[in-house]
């Protein structure tokens, strides 16, 4: 099964031009901690509520910062065409809970979560990906 059969496509985002107002803004409108950032629909970073609270709110910054001045750059990735074990597994070894899936031409499409791996009703996987996940807390 490949990951573009599991995953959650419709992923609300922000641009990076966007305040860190509107994005929680947006977090609490959805119930999320955490939004893609994405840029001419190829992602770009995240911003989290952990990034406003402490490299927005901490260092006396207002609403009206850009998402760009606070999210994080470095974002782990799936690609939409690999098989549900092989990220399960990539997954558990870097312990996140969700990743960002991409085209091969690195657009981003959607997101991938532990729900949607538990949903590809394979025990291997899902036990695979809960193992790894676990050990980071």
């Amino acid at each position: 099964m490949k990951i573009c059969d599991i995953m959650t496509r419709n992923v609300q985002t922000v641009r990076p031009e966007q305040t860190i107002r509107e994005a929680a803004s947006l977090m609490a409108r959805i119930d999320s901690g955490a939004l893609l950032v994405e840029d001419h629909d190829r992602l770009v970073g995240m911003v989290t509520d952990r990034d406003i609270t402490i490299r927005a709110v901490a260092e006396g910054l207002d609403g009206d910062t850009p998402v760009r001045r606070v999210m994080s750059g470095n974002v782990r990735y799936c690609f939409e065409d690999e098989d549900v074990q092989h990220v399960a597994q990539n997954m558990a070894d870097i312990q996140k809970r969700r990743l960002p899936v991409l085209s091969r031409e690195k657009h981003l499409i959607g997101v991938v979560s532990l729900g949607n791996i538990a949903s590809a009703r394979s025990e291997t996987t899902s036990s695979t990906v809960l193992r790894g996940v676990a050990q980071a807390h």
